[in-house]
């Protein structure tokens, strides 16, 4: 959590001192609110370690290694949710949508970039290959009657000729 959610602790904690100090015996249990905020901001935290994620929320911990993970999603609303090999989800205490550059970075490439631009040259490598591997070329319309002049290298006014002007 950053620091800035310790501000909102003690704004809370300003907002519900002055009824407390005008009703002290029938409102000294205001100061538990603050309290309890301060709690879940203070135990309520997602770590990254070599051997794996450390998930703690306010009552419970857990452990996930780094082979156990196959992926995350981000939800519209809520925190990122880790996908484990069972099929099963599990939500990140702590880590939203902007914070999920950092658990990025801070897994040393255990977890994909979902930000990442991908490369333009590996994309078109592989839609050629793809172009290859089903007989046509990018250029080549066999619609046409084009994938005969392309597979030799020639184009289609080479091999038509009442195309040439």
């Amino acid at each position: 959590m950053t620091r800035l959610s310790f501000l909102g602790v003690f704004l809370l904690a300003m907002c519900v001192f002055f009824p407390i100090v005008g009703w002290p015996a029938g409102l000294f249990w205001l100061a538990l609110i603050p309290l309890a905020v301060l709690v879940y901001l203070l135990r309520t935290q997602t770590t990254v370690s070599p051997s794996g994620l450390d998930l703690r929320s306010t009552f419970s911990s857990r452990h996930i290694d780094w082979d156990r993970l196959k992926g995350v999603s981000i939800p519209k609303r809520g925190y990122v949710r880790a996908h484990l090999d069972d099929d099963s989800e599990v939500p990140l205490p702590a880590v939203s949508y902007d914070r999920l550059r950092d658990l990025v970075d801070a897994s040393g490439g255990r977890i994909p970039d979902p930000f990442a631009v991908p490369d333009p040259e590996t994309t078109s490598d592989s839609d050629a290959a793809d172009d290859t591997a089903s007989g046509t070329e990018s250029g080549a319309d066999p619609a046409n009657g084009d994938s005969a002049a392309a597979d030799t290298g020639r184009t289609k006014a080479d091999t038509d000729p009442e195309s040439t002007s």
